[in-house]
């Protein structure tokens, strides 16, 4: 048996194994990530004549609908959609994309108190207001 001698002490070798496991192991959960990255899709959508911006499994308030809970919508007045590469703009809307949604329920907002006086006169006037809103779920853009 030949007997090679190295110039690397026992603590080098130590070092240079740890380095090869570690790039491995980061080479390893690298590819793992590239697997993982899903599209983030998202669009601005006009829904009862406002815009939202939303993207799949979001939940928004909008105005009152007349659509009952668990129901399923589908707005075409789609004005940008994207996702991380590019970025498409309509003129006003794009043809191609659709927004699908789920309503969950429907719901009052925080009370709005208006306070309203004059000088000098005594007049005082005092009123409240809740706004109506639905909340729906965005299912998939597309």
């Amino acid at each position: 048996m030949v007997r090679i001698a190295t110039k690397w002490s026992k603590e080098k070798l130590k070092y240079f194994l740890h380095l090869k496991l570690t790039s491995i192991w980061f080479f390893l959960n690298f590819v793992a990530l590239e697997k993982k990255k899903v599209k983030n899709m998202y669009a601005v959508v006009e829904i009862a004549g406002q815009q939202f911006k939303v993207s799949e499994k979001n939940k928004v308030y909008v105005p009152l609908l007349a659509q009952e809970p668990n129901s399923e919508l589908t707005f075409d007045s789609v004005l940008l959609a994207g996702d991380e590469n590019e970025t498409k703009i309509g003129t006003p809307f794009l043809d191609s994309p659709k927004v699908y949604a789920k309503v969950l329920e429907h719901v009052q907002d925080e009370k709005v108190f208006v306070f309203k006086k004059k000088r000098r006169t005594g007049h005082e006037k005092f009123n409240g207001h809740r706004q109506q809103l639905t909340r729906i779920e965005i299912t998939k853009i597309g």
